[in-house]
């Protein structure tokens, strides 16, 4: 066990976790929509988001890695057979190589070991199934209300119910997106025919995740191994094949001052790492990189919260706050809301929470990372309201309004 005592000690923890995560380099998985193929392989998910307060969570993980990224990128992967849709912690775009993966959560599900919805209409379902296998792919929204029903037709509610369970059991799959409507359709319709479709033995897939974690996030910890995951069968296995990496000596195990132990392979804190560069990145909420949020809180001493789900009056930073990274640290959050009808992105608050050494250096970085980040919302114009501290408002207004 190696004990982290300095701050240089921990701040390379950051970059090799920063480094995994592809946040440290320019472009480290190509550019455009190869990009993209190769950031979820990498990563292993993207998180789907049905807020839209900005661009949603699944475009906006993949622009904050990918130059040239565009959001019509992603469903043209799903159209391409590059990735699929299913649950992870979350709804999320997978690599489509990890579909087997898939199968005993979908299984645990069909079997009634665990429930997507209770009492599910199982005649209904197979009226569906029927229905999409001889008519082709359906919409939710292609289902008639109560007041336009007709023979063949269903109620809205029950059948997009009927629709998920379907999907979360593993017989439909999304097809594509259509203005954001899922498009179902047969499972062995939409699967490519060279994917492994084999249900996967408890150690395949402990093994499956303890690789695919090490290579996205660099160190873990054994509750982030197996993060919302319910399977107390496959929380025993990842346990059991940590300990027998770590008995090997293929993996080794660091402890941070706060007492918290992550486990990383042999020899990573020895490996070279990419520079860290005078640039912020705006990240999204649902970044895979600040979506557990006690790593968060242990590896960069960032306490965050999401606050769409708290009330109003209890709010500290905004509505929609977004992670700012600078360098290799979280400095700030930035609450904002991009106005579509208007083109415009508006900057509710800032918030500069750590000291820089370089202030200037720092707001220079900011203020491309907020151009840049207006463009991607395909804003023309930006304004900032709150600012703390108060004395950096009127800098960052003036240089924001020339910029953009």
């Amino acid at each position: 066990m190696v004990e982290i005592k300095h701050p240089q000690e921990l701040a390379r923890l950051r970059r090799l976790a920063l480094t995994a995560q592809g946040l440290l380099q320019a472009q480290p998985y190509g550019r455009g929509l190869d990009g993209a193929r190769k950031t979820i392989r990498h990563i292993g998910y993207v998180q789907i988001d049905t807020l839209s307060v900005v661009e949603r969570a699944h475009n906006h993980v993949l622009y904050s890695r990918v130059p040239g990224f565009k959001p019509v990128m992603t469903n043209q992967m799903l159209l391409d057979g590059d990735v699929f849709e299913y649950w992870v912690h979350a709804a999320a775009f997978i690599p489509i190589a990890d579909f087997r993966f898939s199968l005993p959560y979908k299984h645990a599900i069909k079997s009634g070991q665990i429930h997507w919805y209770r009492n599910p209409d199982r005649k209904l379902m197979a009226e569906l199934l029927a229905h999409i296998r001889s008519d082709g792919p359906i919409k939710s929204r292609d289902i008639n209300t109560k007041a336009q029903k007709r023979a063949g037709w269903w109620d809205w509610k029950p059948a997009k119910k009927a629709l998920e369970q379907l999907y979360m059991e593993g017989d439909l799959m999304i097809r594509s997106r259509d203005s954001f409507q899922k498009v179902y359709d047969l499972t062995e319709r939409v699967l490519p025919p060279h994917i492994n479709s084999q249900m996967p033995s408890m150690e395949e897939f402990a093994e499956h995740i303890l690789d695919q974690q090490l290579r996205c996030h660099g160190l873990v910890s054994m509750k982030g191994l197996t993060y919302q995951r319910r399977s107390a069968e496959l929380r025993k296995a990842v346990k059991s094949l940590v300990n027998e990496r770590l008995a090997q000596g293929t993996l080794e195990q660091v402890q941070l001052p706060t007492g918290e132990v992550f486990i990383l392979e042999a020899g990573a804190l020895e490996r070279g790492l990419p520079p860290v560069k005078n640039r912020v990145l705006i990240l999204s909420p649902f970044d895979n990189c600040v979506i557990q949020r006690e790593r968060l809180t242990s590896l960069f001493q960032y306490d965050y919260q999401i606050e769409c789900y708290v009330p109003a009056a209890k709010r500290q930073y905004g509505y929609f706050s977004l992670p700012l990274l600078y360098r290799d640290e979280f400095v700030g959050r930035m609450d904002c809301k991009a106005d579509r009808k208007t083109s415009h992105l508006e900057i509710k608050s800032l918030y500069l929470e750590k000291p820089c050494v370089d202030q200037d250096l720092l707001i220079a970085a900011l203020i491309d990372a907020i151009t840049q980040f207006c463009h991607f919302q395909k804003c023309g114009s930006v304004s900032l309201t709150k600012v703390q501290p108060k004395h950096l408002g009127q800098p960052l207004s003036s240089a924001l309004k020339f910029s953009a």
